[in-house]
């Protein structure tokens, strides 16, 4: 038989579990076995505390933004996102990294993009709160007064690699090497020849790719060449003042002698634009064959000195940024 000194153990053991739980402590029962209320009443006492109600998670309850601008719109950590005037769907697309302005007009007029699940129409604006995919895949925008300066990256690309994701011919391609992105893609400024080497430049953005390509930005590209034997005057006054190729006429803004040893001759030459092996078909028109070229420059940018062959140099945020002013100031005049 339990004690009574038993039964009083048992029962403290069975308050402090009640009050472990948020419960009060046991109540007597009155002398007819039931609760201080009677039967079928409950004691107010030993009822539980409603619980509170959830408070709403951060960002809901908010107003969301209706399509005309992101006023309102609240960002992963709570923050109101700073307002962004709606820009065009092609420009957007561009500096999120996923081609050129151009091949975005084409996407858009082949039906490849959707916006808010609707095909998009070129010339259409979009916000950030807008939901722009391409073939279902969801493309992360970013806008001119709110998103980070593109990145770009400084590649010294060696002999044997081609400037293409698609070969036939599974070639190595110079975009294995990169770093990988989310949300978007590397693009090549410019290309180089798959026995050509030297500095090679990739960004995340498609319009500053193209501003960077474009033929009205006049940037410099310079090459060191290696041919067989030196060059004659006549030959360096040809190449200087214009030689017609099959695609139009062509001319080095510069060429340098560099020297070299034996029968290779090295010299330095420069030019305003890039067309298909353009440096090489000017030297084999005045007979002369390029056993070697190497690009040194492209624009304000210098393969740099350290960087060795099939190595990346991801320039700073700030360099970026004054590059883009300078692009800005040039385009401006």
């Amino acid at each position: 038989m339990k004690t009574r000194k038993t039964e009083d153990r048992g029962q403290k053991t069975a308050d402090r579990r009640r009050r472990a739980d948020g419960a009060p402590a046991h109540t007597p029962l009155s002398p007819r076995g039931r609760g201080a209320g009677g039967e079928g009443e409950s004691d107010s006492r030993n009822r539980r505390p409603p619980l509170p109600k959830p408070s709403p998670a951060r960002g809901e309850g908010l107003s969301k933004t209706s399509g005309r601008a992101n006023r309102g719109a609240v960002g992963r950590n709570g923050k109101p996102l700073p307002e962004a005037k709606p820009e065009r769907l092609q420009k957007v697309l561009a500096q999120a990294g996923v081609g050129s302005r151009r091949e975005m007009e084409e996407w858009i007029a082949a039906g490849k993009i959707s916006v808010n699940g609707k095909p998009a129409v070129i010339g259409q604006s979009v916000v950030p709160t807008d939901k722009v995919k391409i073939g279902g895949r969801l493309i992360n925008i970013r806008f001119t007064g709110s998103a980070r300066p593109p990145r770009v990256l400084l590649y010294h690309k060696p002999e044997g690699e081609i400037v293409s994701r698609d070969d036939p011919q599974n070639r190595p391609s110079v975009f294995a090497a990169l770093p990988r992105l989310r949300g978007g893609r590397w693009i090549a400024i410019g290309r180089l020849d798959f026995n050509t080497s030297g500095l090679l430049l990739f960004t995340t953005s498609g319009d500053l790719a193209n501003r960077l390509m474009h033929p009205s930005a006049q940037l410099l590209r310079e090459y060191a060449v290696r041919v067989l034997g030196p060059l004659t005057v006549e030959a360096q006054q040809q190449l200087l003042a214009g030689i017609e190729l099959e695609d139009g006429p062509a001319s080095f803004a510069s060429l340098a002698d560099a020297g070299g040893e034996g029968a290779n001759h090295w010299y330095r030459v420069s030019l305003f634009e890039g067309r298909n092996r353009e440096v090489r078909r000017l030297f084999e028109a005045v007979g002369c064959a390029v056993s070697r070229l190497i690009r040194v420059r492209y624009g304000p940018f210098i393969l740099p000195p350290q960087l060795k062959r099939g190595r990346v140099h991801e320039l700073a945020e700030a360099d970026i940024k004054t590059l883009l002013r300078e692009l800005g100031k040039n385009e401006g005049e």
